[in-house]
């Protein structure tokens, strides 16, 4: 069980990326005021960690309701994922994810969904649907550490970057955005490869 824990742990981890969105995070609250700032990344974390519980639980059921299958949300997570990709690699005024108003609070775009609970993490807790209660409770356990990471990792984000310096942190996101880029890419191929494969 304990083997079990950890690489689910280690997945949603690298799945979630909480050390690839540091410069994410720092940008899109450069706007907030300093005393507000931990709060904005407490509530976009629980945000996210709530909509990960949900789509482990319910998320086959609701994508049977709307009609939709895996191999889309694949196809268009990676789509995304790309887009979000050209913007980390070739920076853009107004930040990876566009323009923001000054003094204005992100509320779950972009923090919440897709940089914690994106594509390819909501695709990964999908994998984790079971009937088995220890299995349950182990990707639990799992998802609740994950979430202690997130909130570790981002309350020191700009700590992180006054440290590392912004050309270090810009080069981090560009390489970041470098293998983003080629994990959307991969991520859209397998999808195209299931659908030609349910066509056959």
């Amino acid at each position: 069980m304990a083997k079990d824990f950890l690489q689910t742990l280690i997945l949603l981890i690298l799945v979630t990326d909480p050390f690839g969105n540091v410069p994410i995070f720092v940008s899109a609250l450069s706007h907030v005021s300093p005393e507000r700032r931990w709060r904005v990344i407490v509530r976009e974390c629980a945000i996210a960690f709530i909509l990960l519980l949900l789509f482990m639980f319910f998320g086959k059921s609701f994508l049977t309701a709307l009609q939709l299958s895996e191999v889309s949300i694949r196809i268009g997570g990676g789509v995304i994922l790309f887009l979000i990709a050209l913007r980390m690699v070739f920076p853009q005024e107004g930040g990876v994810f566009g323009g923001t108003e000054e003094n204005h609070e992100p509320f779950i775009v972009p923090l919440a969904i897709p940089a914690l609970a994106g594509p390819s993490s909501l695709a990964t807790v999908l994998l984790f649907s079971s009937d088995n209660s220890s299995e349950i409770l182990v990707h639990l356990g799992a998802l609740t550490a994950v979430a202690i990471v997130w909130l570790v990792v981002l309350l020191g984000a700009e700590r992180m970057q006054r440290v590392l310096g912004a050309q270090v942190m810009t080069a981090f996101e560009r390489l970041m955005g470098l293998i983003l880029a080629a994990m959307s890419i991969e991520m859209l191929l397998t999808g195209i490869r299931e659908y030609i494969k349910s066509l056959v």
